[in-house]
C-alpha cells in the first residue's frame, strides 16, 4: 500500500507522534532525554519549525509543531531521527532502527483545538499513571507553558499568547485549563486524527484544508474495520494516552 502523502501547509500546526520500534524504549537514561531535546532544538531551528508543546514518554514522543517552510516538519524529524539514533547506537553499542517506521502527524485547527492538543500532550504522563500532576513530570513542556520555566525550545503560539496580557497572566490562565478533564469525545477526535493522519478541527476548517490541498481528509473506507485492522489495533501496545 502506498504511503499517505504528508500535509505540507506552512503556518498550520501539526500534532506529531513518533513511537519506539516494537514498543521498545526510546530513552534509557536521563542523559538521553537531554540529548533528544538538544537535537530537537537544533533541528527545529535549522528547518524553521516552531515547537509549542512536547512530551517525551518512555517509548514514544509527542510534539506540537508549526512549520514555517514547506516540508519543514518532515525535514526536521528526519534530521532529528538520524542524529538521535546514531547517538543511542553509539552510547549503548546497539545497531538497527530505534523508531517504528515514520512519524505520524495530524493538522490542528488552532482556533478551536490548539490549547486542547497542548493539554492532551502534557497530560500524557498523568493518563499513563506515571505522575499525579503534569508539573511532576520533568520531560514535558508543562513547566514552560504553565509555570514560566525558561526554555530555548518552546515558542508560544498566538492562541496561547491570547490567554493574557503578561506571561504571568498567560501561565495562570493556562494552568486553569488543566482543572477540567478533556472530555471523551475530544480525546477520541485527537486520537483518530493522529492515528489516521487526518485533520483535527471543525467542519469549516476541514473543508478549507480539502480545498487547499485537493485531498479528502475523512477516513476513506466506510463500514466496519477488517479483522486484520482490529487485531493490529488491539496488539499495537501504544495506548496514545
Amino acid at each position: 500500500m502506498p504511503r499517505k502523502p504528508r500535509f505540507n501547509l506552512v503556518g498550520v500546526p501539526q500534532h506529531v507522534i513518533q513511537r519506539g520500534n516494537n514498543r521498545e524504549p526510546c530513552f534509557f537514561d536521563e542523559s538521553d532525554y537531554y540529548r533528544y531535546l538538544s537535537d530537537l532544538k537544533e533541528a527545529a531551528s535549522k528547518y524553521d519549525c516552531r515547537i509549542h508543546a512536547y512530551v517525551l514518554m518512555t517509548n514514544h514522543v509527542h510534539l506540537l509543531v508549526t512549520p514555517m517552510a514547506e516540508f519543514a516538519i518532515s525535514e526536521m524529524m528526519q534530521s532529528l531521527g538520524r542524529r538521535y539514533v546514531r547517538y543511542i547506537n553509539k552510547i549503548y553499542r546497539r545497531t538497527g532502527t530505534l523508531w517504528e517506521g515514520r512519524f505520524k502527524a495530524s493538522l490542528i485547527d488552532s482556533e478551536n483545538y490548539l490549547l486542547t492538543c497542548m493539554r492532551y500532550i502534557e497530560m500524557n504522563p498523568v493518563r499513563a499513571a506515571m505522575v499525579t500532576h503534569p508539573g511532576d513530570y520533568q520531560w514535558s513542556s508543562y513547566a514552560v507553558n504553565a509555570q514560566g520555566r525558561r526554555s530555548d525550545l518552546i515558542e508560544q503560539h498566538p492562541v496561547y499568547n491570547s490567554l493574557g496580557g503578561t506571561p504571568v497572566q498567560r501561565q495562570e490562565a493556562y494552568r486553569e485549563l488543566f482543572m477540567d478533564h478533556i472530555d471523551s469525545n475530544a480525546l477520541h477526535e485527537i486520537r483518530e486524527a493522529l492515528n489516521h493522519e487526518l485533520v483535527l478541527g471543525r467542519s469549516y476548517f476541514k473543508e478549507k484544508i480539502e480545498t487547499m490541498t485537493k485531498r479528502k481528509i475523512e477516513l476513506g473506507r466506510p463500514g466496519r474495520p477488517s479483522v486484520e485492522e482490529n487485531i493490529a489495533n488491539y496488539h499495537s501496545g501504544y495506548l496514545v494516552y
